[in-house]
């Protein structure tokens, strides 16, 4: 069976041959067909667009520093032939891709760290983000989101990291939350179905019961952002 973009290639092909046979076709109908040759190439395009699965095997090294395109290639057969086999990585530990979706790519990089590769739709250009996350001491995330070529980080014009201000409940005390917590560990998680980016607070996993106990009230367990086709919007 021949793939959707080469049959609709072979569909305007075909349509393009009818326009130049010497043949009595009526403007009207010639603006017909035209159009449909038009439609037909849009049409097409969507089956071209970016995918998770390309996005992750194209990355520049820099991207991924731990995986070459070899080794990516090997991990989307391995995952994909429905094997466990785990692939070496440049700290000479394992790689595995444990998801794929069309939108979104998950991959264990090492023992303590995973890598989220998703492709966001946007008006003049296919985005990819990329959300890597240590679970060490509890789960912290780092998000970049890209061009669809890897040449432009476009992080700071879709996404506003939340700053401690932001996590503090209305109304509670900064300085309080600052005097106790010497940082957070937040983990980042995207749902292409709903364009939804979750960021979780994780200071639990780190702080003693008693101090969390007096801060818990003070901080955000959650904030949402949602993206609306240019940016990441806070909820």
């Amino acid at each position: 069976m021949k793939e959707p973009c080469e049959t609709l290639k072979c569909i305007c092909q075909t349509l393009i041959f009818i326009l130049t046979l010497p043949v009595n076709i009526s403007a009207m109908n010639k603006s017909i067909l035209t159009a449909v040759i038009a439609g037909l190439i849009g049409y097409g395009s969507a089956f071209a667009q970016l995918t998770a699965s390309q996005a992750f095997v194209e990355a520049p090294r820099s991207v991924l520093p731990l995986l070459d395109r070899n080794a990516r290639l090997d991990m989307l057969d391995y995952f994909n032939g429905g094997l466990t086999t785990k692939t070496s990585n440049k700290l000479n530990g394992s790689s595995a891709v444990t998801a794929v979706s069309p939108e979104q790519i998950a991959v264990q990089m090492t023992d303590a760290s995973t890598c989220h590769m998703a492709v966001i739709p946007a008006a003049n250009d296919t985005l990819v983000a990329v959300i890597t996350t240590i679970a060490t001491p509890a789960p912290d995330s780092k998000m970049t989101v890209y061009s669809s070529d890897f040449a432009r980080d476009l992080t700071s014009s879709v996404f506003s990291k939340p700053t401690l201000r932001d996590w503090v409940t209305d109304g509670s005390s900064l300085a309080t939350v600052e005097s106790m917590v010497p940082f957070l560990l937040i983990s980042y998680s995207y749902n292409p179905a709903t364009l939804t980016l979750t960021l979780t607070n994780n200071t639990r996993s780190f702080l003693s019961e008693d101090v969390y106990s007096i801060v818990e009230p003070y901080l955000k367990k959650e904030i949402l952002y949602k993206w609306n086709g240019k940016k990441f919007a806070r909820q």
